[in-house]
């Protein structure tokens, strides 16, 4: 499942999870958190000193007393150890660079024709690429596609999730059973939707370059950067009618700033849900099946764009249906949006995130893992529980991914094959005297900041993913915001600027008590865990008890616990310091001497890596393409199985496998068939092509992303790739990496045999 959930490098020590839309995709917003725990160290030198002066609290607000000199045992996990390097293999030093391991991740900026008739014999015109762009939707952390002139839109099922949620009616439970509307008056409008069609591209490279170029210090041309790229994107889209006319504007940076593109969207807000199978066929296999193949996935969804009057878009710009499908060899094009990748990064930069960076984020998911996993058990068919099981797939599923993005970093032949490519490059650069005194130092002063970084290792694991909203126990988020509020206060900020405190409280979810709790006992075990219970920080947190009884209390004790009580208490000014300041002035013990690393190092790393990716433009040009920033992009591949297990995974798999997984796991939930299912119709043809793979090269991100011929033509839907597309991020290895797509024949065979959904098989096939 290559849902877009990305926790953001960078130098945050909250590596938050999702990603914001941004007028400038330079690279990933920061949470707004990191700007504020500076100012608010400075107010928190003392566990029991608040950040104001305020009258004393009530009886129920005491802020902790003292450290306790003996403190209890915890019932936090044991401090994790320190990771060890692998011993390099003797052949290492044989590896070569491959062509593409930088992948093939192709920008419609510089559309890759002359590579593609060298390649495949083909050679697209302008026509084509235009019709494929726009054709290509782009929908919050997914891809989709418009594939109807009626405004029907495809995605996975996984990424409508939340809108089958959102239009369940009580006594409905649309994620488990399942959505059709019989009829066009049956569709259900979703709120809160978006989605984005690139209508034209500016380049914008001199203009944001001469001035960020003139800039006298690092720090200026970040600031730089960030004011014109936003003050460029703004004048863009007023010249073309603004909001008002539904564009938006986004400038991308490619190649770290090599390149800069103005990407103008047409932006669609209004839609109503169509279909959506039952999650056991979305989903099916759940997580012991995701990110491998074969599959037998269903991962499917169908919405539709609908106009001002709530009557169906009329979308001339859209896919046809395929009417043949793939084989075996077949060119084929995945038109989506991936979101990040890596691939540009150091080896220095790759052996951090090794050693220090995704153990700590493979510590935060275990552990919230289990919160949400021990939540959901018994509360199955409580309301709002859909909601939960969604956070807790997206934790699983980062899990999963993470877990495989480390195991390739373990890789000797990945990392060796890595160091192969930057030495290619170095090479390349030692080679021109206009490039080698400006960019050859940048690889040791690269690896400076990761030696610096990870002298702070355990506070990595301590305080990974903090202020996350998904994640955090609302009681922090709260407390972090009326301390944000109170500092503002003591330090002169604007009406506007307390109101933003507010609402950012206002906007904390408001989650039950108990899983509030569970995720505020976690991060208490992370602080126990990384640091130890001799630590003064930890023991002033702890006075003697577990981190469960810490949490225990703060819940009980502080009006941090209660939304509405919180935001009446901080708007009427009688919001006094509790409990809950306590404990986060004494966690910014620890927080304080790790953010001044990090936001010591973060202007250093991203002032590097624009220049190395001007290096890499002025060496390569459009010939490498540059990383994954959440655009759309187009990827070639050809339909193509791969050796696992000692045997072969074939290209295309069936109805008949979707069965036999089935039968051959019963009393699995992971495996078990809806009921429609267990019954089909004689007329239903189980040798049905069902999911297909190829050799495309995606992320997180491509989700929903259509796969289409050399005719523009739906021949299926990606909605995951294989455990060897795992490192992925920052290697791109075509021999067993693939993308794993459901086939456009199933789609339309479960359409019409198992939905009865006669109208859209007609409506995808013959436009009406």
């Amino acid at each position: 499942m290559l849902r877009l959930l990305t926790f953001h490098k960078g130098p945050a020590a909250c590596l938050e999870v999702g990603r914001h839309r941004n007028k400038t995709k330079d690279r990933p917003m920061r949470h707004g958190l990191t700007a504020f725990l500076m100012l608010a160290f400075a107010a928190c030198a003392t566990p029991a000193s608040p950040p104001t002066p305020a009258p004393p609290a009530p009886a129920d607000q005491d802020v902790p007393a003292p450290v306790a000199e003996a403190p209890a045992p915890s019932d936090a996990p044991a401090q994790p150890a320190p990771p060890q390097p692998p011993s390099a293999p003797s052949w290492i030093d044989t590896v070569q660079a491959g062509a593409f391991d930088n992948g093939k991740m192709w920008t419609f900026d510089a559309p890759p024709t002359r590579y593609l008739s060298d390649t495949y014999g083909f050679s697209p015109d302008d026509d084509w690429y235009a019709r494929a762009r726009l054709g290509a939707l782009r929908i919050p952390n997914c891809s989709a596609s418009l594939v109807s002139p009626n405004g029907l839109v495809m995605t996975n099922h996984h990424c409508a999730r939340e809108f089958v949620t959102q239009v369940s009616e009580e006594g409905e439970n649309l994620l488990d059973d399942g959505f059709y509307a019989a009829t066009l008056a049956d569709e259900r409008g979703v709120e809160d939707f978006e989605a984005d069609q690139l209508i034209e591209i500016v380049d914008v490279t001199s203009e944001i370059r001469d001035a960020v170029d003139a800039a006298p210090d690092s720090e200026t041309r970040a600031a730089t950067r960030d004011s014109l790229t936003e003050s460029v994107a703004d004048r863009l889209q007023a010249e073309r009618g603004g909001e008002e006319a539904g564009v938006e504007v986004e400038v991308v940076s490619l190649y770290n700033g090599g390149l800069y593109s103005a990407y103008v969207f047409r932006r669609y807000t209004n839609a109503a849900l169509v279909m959506a199978p039952e999650l056991g066929l979305g989903f099916f296999g759940g997580e012991p099946d995701n990110f491998t193949y074969p599959r037998y996935a269903l991962d499917v969804a169908f919405l539709r764009l609908l106009d001002e009057d709530g009557q169906p878009l009329a979308t001339g710009d859209h896919f046809r249906w395929d009417d043949d499908g793939v084989a075996e060899g077949d060119l084929i094009f995945i038109i989506g949006n991936p979101g990040s990748t890596s691939r540009l990064q150091t080896v220095a930069e790759l052996e951090y995130r090794r050693d220090v960076e995704m153990p700590a984020l493979l510590g935060f998911l275990g552990s919230r893992i289990e919160v949400f996993g021990d939540y959901i058990e018994g509360r199955e068919d409580e309301p709002g529980i859909d909601d939960v099981r969604n956070e807790l797939f997206s934790l699983l599923n980062s899990q999963k991914a993470f877990t495989g993005m480390l195991g390739g970093l373990r890789d000797p032949y990945i990392m060796a094959r890595r160091g192969a490519v930057q030495a290619a490059f170095v090479s390349e650069i030692e080679a021109d005297p206009g490039l080698r005194a400006d960019y050859l130092p940048l690889f040791d002063e690269m690896a400076e900041l990761q030696a610096r970084k990870a002298s702070v290792a355990d506070e990595t694991h301590a305080f990974a993913a903090l202020g996350s909203p998904d994640f955090e126990a609302a009681l922090i988020l709260r407390t972090l915001a009326a301390f944000q509020h109170l500092v503002g206060q003591q330090t002169g900020a604007t009406q506007e600027e307390l109101d933003g405190f507010v609402d950012e409280m206002r906007g904390v979810p408001n989650r039950p008590a108990e899983l509030d709790e569970a995720l505020l006992r976690a991060r208490i075990q992370d602080l126990v865990a990384a640091f130890g219970e001799d630590d003064l920080s930890v023991g002033a947190i702890l006075q003697g008890r577990s981190a469960g009884e810490v949490a225990s209390s703060l819940m009980a004790s502080s009006i941090m616990a209660d939304s509405a009580g919180a935001v009446d208490a901080l708007v009427q000014g009688t919001l006094a310091p509790g409990p809950a300041f306590g404990f986060l002035q004494t966690l910014f013990q620890r927080f304080g001497p790790y953010q001044e690393v990090m936001f010591g190092t973060g202007p250093q790393e991203e002032e590097i890596a624009a220049r190395l990716g001007r290096a890499r433009f002025e060496v390569s040009g459009t010939d490498v393409p540059p990383d994954a920033t959440f655009s759309l992009r187009l990827a070639d591949g050809v339909v193509k199985g791969f050796p696992y297990n000692g045997t072969v995974a074939p290209p295309v798999t069936t109805f008949f496998g979707l069965y036999d997984r089935h039968h051959s796991n019963p009393g699995s939930e992971e495996w078990a068939l809806p009921e429609r299912w267990l019954d089909p119709p004689e007329s239903f043809d189980l040798s049905t092509p069902l999911n297909f793979v190829s050799t495309a090269d995606i992320i997180g991100g491509n989700s929903g992303s259509p796969v289409v011929n050399r005719e523009l033509e739906i021949v299926g839907v990606v909605f995951d790739g294989n455990i060897q597309s795992l490192p992925g991020d920052y290697i791109y290895i075509p021999d067993e990496n693939r993308s794993v797509a459901v086939d456009a024949r199933g789609i339309l065979e479960a359409l019409d045999e198992i939905y009865g959904a006669g109208r859209i098989v007609e409506e995808l096939t013959s436009g009406r």
